[in-house]
């Protein structure tokens, strides 16, 4: 197994930063063949989706994440800025974990699929995401 962690800045607010070009580069870097990638976000606030970006999604998921878990004061998790317990529930419903199939070097996702970090908390700008390939 082939395994690097690499460190992705979110800045200071929500957000959905798409990974497949780090994906593919650690592919490479891993001499892939055919296999899996798993990609892994040691956070207690952050997850992964395949989702589509660049045409509204990622900006809808964020909309929707705030629709289901406001950033108000009924999180008992209370340390942050305002509404940040909401964060710590954020993985149970965007997971931290992924694993897409690779065939020849490649991910094996949809036209419009891209692997995604979701980042909603504003505390923490800086990410770190663990890839690691497995050999077919």
């Amino acid at each position: 197994m082939h395994s690097e962690e690499i460190e992705i800045r979110t800045g200071g607010r929500e957000a959905v930063r798409d990974l497949r070009d780090e994906c593919q580069r650690f592919l490479s870097s891993a001499g892939a063949g055919d296999g899996l990638l798993n990609v892994w976000v040691p956070h207690a606030t952050a997850g992964l989706a395949i989702i589509e970006t660049g045409a509204g999604s990622d900006d809808d998921l964020l909309t929707a994440l705030r629709d289901l878990l406001p950033g108000d004061d009924r999180w008992r998790h209370r340390h942050g800025s305002p509404g940040h317990g909401r964060d710590h529930v954020v993985p149970a419903f965007v997971p931290p974990y992924a694993t897409i199939p690779v065939l020849g070097g490649r991910m094996a996702l949809g036209t419009w699929q891209s692997v995604c970090l979701v980042d909603t908390n504003v505390d923490n700008p800086v990410r770190k995401v663990r890839l690691s390939f497995l050999h077919g």
